[in-house]
């Protein structure tokens, strides 16, 4: 893959929810409207940091609107977008998938931690 030319669709999936919390915000969003506290405290491991990085760029690609209501103090809100919810319609199937094999993937992960200690 280089630049816009993607050789099959899951490219450019992964053009825009590459990384390890982008699949999370976006899941966690197809619930509805979150603040960016709500949303950390459900994306769990994810520093502010990143968390405010990927709800930009999320924002930036179309994928979710940022809402500000012009409050004191701030009160801004984040949302899927047409783009958004499409996008987390076929990321349910993978949250099932994880769900049936939550034990298996448990083990190889532990397993896989394991070797890394090791080498």
């Amino acid at each position: 893959m280089t630049g816009t030319n993607f050789q099959c669709g899951l490219e450019a999936v992964l053009a825009i929810l590459g990384g390890k919390w982008k699949p999370l915000i976006v899941y966690h969003l197809a619930g509805g409207p979150r603040r960016t506290g709500e949303l950390r405290r459900l994306v769990t491991g994810v520093s502010e940091k990143m968390l405010i990085q990927h709800l930009k760029e999320l924002t930036e690609d179309g994928v979710i609107r940022r809402i500000d209501f012009q409050k004191v103090p701030p009160h801004v809100e984040y949302d899927l977008t047409g783009f958004g919810r499409s996008l987390a319609q076929v990321l349910a199937p993978l949250c099932e998938w994880g769900t049936r094999h939550t034990a298996e993937v448990a083990m190889i992960v532990q397993k896989r931690d394991g070797a890394a200690k090791t080498a």
